[in-house]
């Protein structure tokens, strides 16, 4: 570490010691537990295109892609573990040194490493939504269900991609069969997260403000801030005057709102500010 960056470091752990700074996460948290990121270091995206929600609620085949694609890539979401960074953030919240989490992450990682009552912004891998009967039910529930009539599948190799995708060939995909309800015999179910091109729930946009208004200060964590649902809160919180702080590789939509900005690996770099909190 450089002196200058020791010296962000000394910087950013005097404003947490002074104030319980409020946490926004993205991909990046979570690299380290295996989850591929969305974006480059200059906040461009990798990869194809996203599919966005009108496309997967209009068309059948799309859903079919999507459901072929996330059977084979679900089982790496529930093997990942949390990290260094995940554990660090729960530790300080249940010491009061931070005021909560906002995560733009589907992942479920930082509940399963202990911390409590995080704010979801874009929804959780976890659950299914059924749009024709409204019943919400577990992911792996879902997964045997396809696994059991898709045999096919078992065994292909697909490349990892963020948020449960993978990099499948389409030839894989014109024989899967699309899950169907268990409650309704629908089929229209729906991963319980947040599609690019859909608004973040009412309530859980209502949450993630009402948190920000309470906040002495705001904390980026591998984030580009690209989504606006995210950029939103830092702005939010840079009209109010209140320190905006990011640990994030490369360029962020708030670079010119941030206070402080280092630069540095968030698995190594919490876990430290959370031994020196601690004392």
């Amino acid at each position: 570490m450089t002196d200058l960056q020791a010296q962000d470091v000394d910087r950013l752990f005097r404003l947490m010691a002074e104030r319980p700074l409020l946490v926004l996460t993205g991909a990046g948290i979570s690299t380290a537990s295996g989850i591929p990121d969305y974006r480059d270091g200059d906040g461009v995206r990798r990869g194809r295109a996203p599919m966005m929600v009108q496309e997967f609620l209009g068309s059948p085949t799309a859903r079919r892609r999507y459901w072929a694609r996330s059977m084979l890539g679900w089982p790496r979401i529930l093997l990942a573990q949390p990290n260094a960074a995940h554990e660090a953030l729960a530790a300080l919240q249940a010491q009061g040194l931070i005021a909560g989490v906002i995560t733009q992450n589907v992942d479920a990682l930082h509940s399963q490493a202990g911390s409590q009552g995080v704010v979801e912004l874009h929804g959780n891998l976890h659950r299914v939504l059924c749009l024709d009967c409204q019943q919400r039910m577990d992911r792996e529930r879902i997964q045997v269900l396809m696994e059991r009539a898709n045999p096919y599948l078992a065994g292909v190799d697909a490349v990892q991609a963020p948020d449960g995708d993978t990099l499948l060939d389409e030839a894989f995909e014109a024989r899967f069969e699309v899950p169907r309800c268990p409650y309704c015999d629908g089929e229209r179910l729906k991963p319980d997260v947040v599609f690019f091109g859909e608004n973040v729930l009412p309530a859980t946009a209502a949450s993630a403000a009402e948190a920000v208004a309470r906040a002495d200060g705001l904390l980026v964590v591998g984030s580009s801030l690209m989504a606006y649902s995210a950029f939103r809160l830092c702005r939010a919180m840079a009209d109010r005057h209140k320190p905006l702080v990011a640990i994030n590789f490369g360029k962020t939509r708030a670079d010119d709102l941030l206070t402080l900005k280092l630069e540095a690996p968030c698995e190594h770099l919490l876990p430290l500010l959370a031994q020196r909190l601690a004392h």
